[in-house]
């Protein structure tokens, strides 16, 4: 039924009824008239098509077509999905990325204070070092030079007494003195 009605609305549109004076005369369904032949035709073109089911081969067609329509653009989702992912995946490293420089940052920043505050100390310590070995110099250079003026003085002070005993000394004095070294040298000894 529905392919009879198709084919009558074909009929009533169809070139030859367009170009027909009267469809209803006698002079119309003779076969000399051409537009007679060419509604036949245009009948018969039709009935093969459907004869070879071409409609449906059409629309088997258009089914295959819109499946794989439907397949790419299920295949097309699935790996805009997967893009997505892939993106948050490397959002996400890149955040890790970037928190673990901050922290290496943050770790370099503690290290660097640290090594100022121990090189602190240890130049503190250096001029301690520095200062007490300057001192210990200060001091050996002073002792020193205390125990040269000591030396000098007693040079000075033993020609000073070798000069004034010499001017005062007489023979015989010497000879006391050399008696009462020996005498005291002998009591020593034994």
């Amino acid at each position: 039924m529905r392919k009879l009605s198709i084919l009558l609305a074909l009929t009533a549109a169809s070139p030859a009824m367009a170009a027909s004076k009267n469809p209803f005369s006698a002079h119309f369904w003779s076969f000399g008239n051409t537009d007679l032949i060419v509604a036949i035709a245009f009948f018969v073109f039709i009935g093969v098509l459907f004869y070879f089911k071409v409609p449906a081969m059409i629309g088997g067609m258009l089914d295959n077509r819109a499946d794989t329509i439907k397949s790419e653009l299920d295949e097309a989702r699935a790996l805009r999905e997967e893009a997505q992912q892939v993106l948050a995946d490397y959002e996400r490293k890149q955040k890790e990325v970037q928190e673990q420089a901050n922290r290496i940052i943050e770790a370099a920043k503690d290290e660097a204070a640290e090594a100022a505050v121990q090189a602190k100390a240890d130049i503190k310590t250096s001029i301690a070092r520095r200062l007490a070995a300057a001192e210990d110099r200060i001091a050996s250079a002073e002792a020193s030079a205390v125990k040269e003026v000591r030396d000098s003085a007693i040079v000075v002070a033993v020609a000073a007494a070798r000069d004034v005993v010499a001017k005062q000394m007489t023979a015989a004095s010497g000879n006391q003195l050399i008696d009462d070294a020996i005498s005291q040298v002998e009591a020593k000894l034994h």
